[in-house]
């Protein structure tokens, strides 16, 4: 029979075959193998097996003393069928062959479709290293960006004298505002003592004022009445 077939396989699923004869077609092609009626040439090997046979019965029939006859008929008929019988057994070692070969194919054929599916197991493991693999790089990078960040500050000595001559400064700073605080303290209790003593000299200022507008209101009355006495003293003496 002859067939082309062609089987193409991708990731577990496979291609439909595409044959040069459809199925309706395989019993003529069975007959035509078991009869070996393919032969453009001569006649078909069965009828010719046939006809040997049918000579070779027709005559064992007969009565007439025929045994060479018969004999080179059976040796013709036998030869016949030897000739007949190797390309059927050509045909069932092809068939074997045909046979082991599909069984050999089948086993390949599942091996391809194990491997496919263990492929397909092993992308989706490295699916997930490689995903392990971006997340363990992406922290390498960022730790790598923080050494360069330490690596660019001064060394830890310098750091340490810069922060104690800091604290040294704070101290000093700190004292200063102290000092400050309690000059400032006695600045405002001086303030205040001057105040008071600003306020108490005002009230004696203010004090001395009103005394002093009390003696000089006293010694103007006592001025008007001296005066007024004298006048009454005059017009006394003017009327004597």
């Amino acid at each position: 029979m002859l067939v082309k077939g062609r089987k193409v396989s991708g990731r577990g699923e496979a291609m439909a075959a595409h044959y040069a004869f459809g199925p309706e077609d395989d019993p003529i092609i069975k007959h035509r193998l078991l009869t070996r009626t393919t032969t453009t040439r001569g006649e078909p090997p069965l009828k010719k097996l046939q006809k040997k046979f049918t000579s070779f019965t027709l005559e064992i029939e007969k009565d007439a003393d025929n045994f060479s006859d018969c004999e080179r008929l059976s040796k013709a008929f036998l030869q016949e069928m030897t000739t007949f019988e190797i390309p059927l057994l050509k045909s069932k070692a092809v068939i074997d062959a045909n046979l082991r070969e599909k069984e050999n194919f089948n086993e390949l054929k599942d091996d391809i479709n194990r491997m496919i599916l263990q492929a397909q197991a092993d992308i989706e493991d490295l699916k997930k290293q490689l995903e392990e693999s971006k997340i363990e790089r992406q922290h390498k990078e960022e730790c790598e960006a923080i050494r360069r960040l330490i690596a660019m500050q001064p060394p830890r000595s310098e750091t340490e004298k810069i922060i104690s001559e800091l604290e040294n400064e704070i101290a000093a700073l700190e004292a200063e505002n102290t000092a400050g605080s309690r000059t400032l303290e006695l600045r405002k209790k001086q303030f205040a003592l001057l105040l008071h003593v600003v306020d108490e000299l005002q009230n004696t200022i203010e004090e001395e004022q009103k005394n002093l507008i009390e003696e000089i209101r006293s010694l103007t009355e006592e001025h008007k009445n001296g005066m007024e006495d004298g006048n009454g003293i005059s017009e006394a003496m003017a009327v004597d």
